[in-house]
């Protein structure tokens, strides 16, 4: 639908008189529909319409839900119970259970360890929570159990609360799973899951990067023979190991180096080699299998052992030590931000390479529910591990059958192995431990993050090099606070481009992106890519008057004037505006009101035009100066600019009677063909030697 737009002359305009004739000439554009405000009780309910219009989408979703959905909802492994085709993942599902099982049971120990936690714990670690897990949670081929990110929390946190050999130590890294638990259901059932994407990526990746660093130089103690200081922070680790230089011992660090070497070399092989594969899953045995059997053959006094392992399943006990639970709240919330990052993270990806959806939510609850039932059975924190995760993805692992496999695997390990593990050397855990953290040294990501985005690799190397010398604690904190910052000042900074149109279109875009687009003379074209809210208001106004003043009069078209007269605001990313903002937009139509100057808005969208609407700023502008398109604006505006341009004639009536009928028609035609042709984007448009060029944009002899 188009309606014709007839501009009025300079005096109309300028609110004064004058004797000079009305100009008009019709301008065809959209029709902006303006909403109904008409009434209080409709404004409040259309302010609360979001809201309500939420609720009864959920409401309806409830009511439509059949008893399978709910069951569903509940335990999501109903839905690949439901589905299960015996023949195609019955097989494949066993060997990747069967394959990360084996995996882990080495890994668990070595993060125990990690911990600071007897062996065992790592074992009823993953124990537990795998078939906890494989009920609540909606991924098919995460992996859970102990993982080095989180084990090196939970050392770092209670190594300065109590000793490491204290049994208040394990009492509270059992306590330590319960309240992870707790916070990620409470998370996940409130759907707050979106609360961590205010953490940058640069800022995850800088900080396991650093992780990384501090977890492999605290294994140096079994490789070296001799104690080193439990520490997060890089300089006493480096000072405690130069310091301890005397004591170092061969025959530990020659073992650990060659299991080590043994290790990356299958890791390596089982990434690049596809029918070697299994040689990935198969590192971490192998190093405990060569370690033993060395120790069983030579028996080294030099070499530590893992030492007693009790044996059989862990019993059902209530997590105690409850009054230091204030104090474990930070690093709590810590492992939470870890689980949603990571774990999440991992378990989407997965799930778009196997083409299912998965709610972050609903996998953020399972993951706790998990952690709770582990608790119970003194498991310490667990949550989704990357490399376990991606070997039993390219084991096939179709369902959470194979986390129930795993499991499996660990009882048995529980029950008949315990008296086999006694033997394996401190170094073999240890040189598990390195091998799968190298893999979290990120450098190929900073990198590509000083290629692509200086800023980004600032954060990255902010947060990786406070989490080295300051500490973890520190370095996540400053890593997430550097990282809101740079949030709030792309917020309170946005960007916002001065507009030209694209010749021989009717398309408009960045000057600074498109050269070739110009602008025209007495407008000023301008964009906003942000929602208008109280932070930014300031700039946006400022970088308005600047665009005022500085304007680029090279590639300027139509008519010649001195100054600007129109300040047209393109508002289709503008999302949201508040109260704020709404002032700010009155301010600034009485500012240029008292200039002379008209705003005209363009492309709003619903909400935004009825916040407008509802404040009053819309009658305050004007209903007349809200367009559809920029386009429409540009049309109306020019044929203002060109009122004020031009200059009182007398017409002549002698001449205007020996101009013929047919004359005025051809006349007539063309400057309507003209119209059509730039409207469809045509740059050469019909133009009869009578037409005013002046009249630009309907006409493109001149200046398109």
């Amino acid at each position: 639908m188009e309606i014709t737009y007839a501009s009025p002359s300079n005096s109309d305009f300028a609110g004064g008189s004058s004797s000079m004739p009305t100009t008009t000439r019709p301008v065809r554009i959209i029709p902006l529909q303006h909403p109904e405000t008409t009434s209080v009780s409709s404004s409040s309910s259309s302010n609360a319409s979001p809201l309500w219009a939420a609720l009864s989408r959920w409401k309806s979703k409830v009511v439509r839900m059949t008893w399978i959905e709910w069951l569903e909802l509940f335990l999501p492994c109903f839905r690949w119970i439901r589905t299960y085709k015996w023949r195609e993942y019955l097989q494949v599902d066993l060997m990747a259970g069967m394959t990360v099982g084996v995996m882990l049971v080495p890994q668990a120990m070595s993060y125990a360890k990690l911990a600071g936690l007897e062996p065992i714990y790592g074992l009823y670690s993953g124990f537990v929570p795998l078939f906890v897990y494989a009920i609540f949670g909606s991924s098919r081929q995460l992996a859970v159990g102990p993982v080095a990110l989180v084990s090196l929390l939970v050392s770092n946190v209670l190594s300065g609360i109590v000793d490491s050999s204290d049994a208040l130590y394990t009492e509270l890294a059992i306590l330590l799973a319960l309240m992870v638990g707790i916070m990620e259901c409470i998370l996940g059932l409130l759907r707050l899951g979106w609360i961590i994407r205010f953490i940058s990526h640069s800022v995850i990746s800088g900080f396991t990067t650093a992780s990384a660093i501090v977890i492999a130089l605290s294994q140096a103690k079994y490789f070296l023979g001799y104690d080193v200081e439990r520490s997060s922070e890089i300089v006493p680790l480096i000072e405690s190991i130069i310091s301890g230089a005397d004591a170092f011992s061969w025959p530990p660090f020659v073992m650990g180096s060659v299991i080590l070497a043994i290790l990356l070399t299958m890791k390596h092989l089982g990434k690049t080699k596809k029918h070697l594969r299994f040689l990935r899953a198969a590192g971490p045995l192998t190093a405990v299998l060569l370690g033993t059997i060395f120790v069983k053959i030579f028996n080294p006094s030099s070499i530590s052992l893992v030492g007693d392992i009790p044996q059989g399943l862990p019993s059902f006990s209530i997590p105690k030590a409850f009054g230091y639970a204030t104090s474990l709240i930070p690093t709590a919330l810590l492992i939470t931000g870890v689980a949603i990052l990571e774990s999440v993270g991992i378990a989407k990806a997965l799930a778009a390479k196997n083409g299912y959806e998965l709610d972050s939510n609903q996998e953020l609850f399972g993951l706790g529910v998990a952690n709770i039932f582990g608790s119970f059975f003194s498991a310490y924190p667990t949550t989704g591990s990357f490399s376990r995760s991606a070997v039993n993805n390219e084991s096939g692992a179709k369902t959470g059958l194979s986390g129930i496999v795993m499991g499996f695997i660990m009882g048995c390990a529980l029950l008949f192995m315990t008296t086999l593990f006694e033997s394996i050397p401190q170094c073999a855990l240890a040189a598990i431990v390195i091998s799968a953290v190298i893999g979290l040294v990120d450098y190929e990501e900073a990198i590509f993050l000083w290629r692509v985005d200086k800023k980004d690799f600032l954060l990255w190397t902010i947060t990786s090099s406070t989490t080295l010398f300051l500490g973890i604690e520190i370095g996540v904190l400053v890593g997430v606070g550097v990282s809101l910052a740079f949030v709030i000042y792309e917020s309170a900074n946005p960007h916002i481009a001065v507009l030209g149109r694209l010749p021989g279109t009717t398309v408009y875009r960045n000057t600074q992106q498109y050269p070739e687009a110009y602008t025209y003379n007495g407008i000023v074209i301008v964009r906003i890519d942000a929602p208008i809210y109280f932070a930014n208001i300031s700039y946006i106004k400022d970088r308005l008057r600047e665009y005022e003043v500085e304007v680029d009069k090279s590639t300027s078209r139509g008519p010649e004037v001195e100054r600007i007269y129109f300040v047209i605001i393109e508002m289709a990313p503008v999302t949201y505006i508040d109260s704020s903002g709404v002032q700010a937009l009155r301010e600034l139509h009485q500012e240029y009101k008292l200039r002379d100057i008209q705003i005209a808005i363009s492309n709003l969208n619903r909400e935004t035009l009825m916040t407008l609407s509802r404040s009053g700023v819309v009658e305050l502008i004007g209903k007349e100066w809200f367009f559809v398109r920029v386009h429409d604006a540009v049309q109306v505006c020019l044929q203002h600019v060109q009122s004020l341009k031009e200059t009182p004639k007398i017409a002549d009536p002698l001449t205007e009677e020996r101009q013929s009928s047919f004359q005025r028609f051809l006349r007539q035609r063309a400057e309507d063909s003209s119209l059509s042709e730039l409207e469809s984007g045509n740059q050469t448009s019909l133009v009869t030697k009578e037409s005013d060029p002046q009249l630009e944009p309907l006409l493109s002899r001149k200046f398109s």
